[in-house]
């Protein structure tokens, strides 16, 4: 298996709502964060997010973002495409604590990784994102998240 690391095929900019805290669950520390639109970009990809997906994570007791989101692409051509992205955050509690204080923090200084699928109508000009699987290689900021995303080949 290999990652094509040279370059993303699309970046993803997910801007967000506050963090709705939850509290303590049998799973963790469950929180969920509305996404309220963005923007994605690539060679051969324009599109813009639509309001009304979110990210359900939970913060595990080991201090891990167990991260599971839903949202849809509107492409420029129309297409409406759904986007699954489940994956982990982690970092030394330091910079996690930074994070949560929405600091600006170099994203080589913790592991923000999401496992990417994602379904599209079948005669669209994005019909091959069906056939791929992506990783998110991510980088938070206060409001957002930006997703620089590569196909596993």
């Amino acid at each position: 298996m290999s990652v094509t690391a040279e370059t993303p095929f699309m970046q993803v900019r997910a801007e967000l709502a506050d963090i709705l805290e939850f509290g303590r669950t049998p799973m963790g520390t469950r929180r969920v964060i509305n996404i309220l639109g963005g923007t994605v970009s690539g060679p051969g990809i324009e599109g813009r997010i639509l309001t009304g997906g979110a990210d359900w994570q939970f913060i595990r007791p080991d201090g891990v973002a167990d991260i599971s989101a839903r949202y849809t692409i509107e492409m420029a051509s129309g297409a409406l495409v759904l986007v699954n992205s489940d994956g982990v955050r982690h970092g030394p509690p330091d910079v996690i604590a930074r994070l949560a204080a929405g600091e600006d923090v170099d994203p080589s200084l913790y592991y923000f990784r999401t496992a990417m699928r994602f379904e599209a109508p079948v005669d669209c000009d994005v019909a091959w994102l069906n056939r791929i699987i992506a990783i998110g290689q991510g980088k938070r900021e206060k409001n957002a998240v930006i997703l620089d995303v590569y196909e596993v080949t």
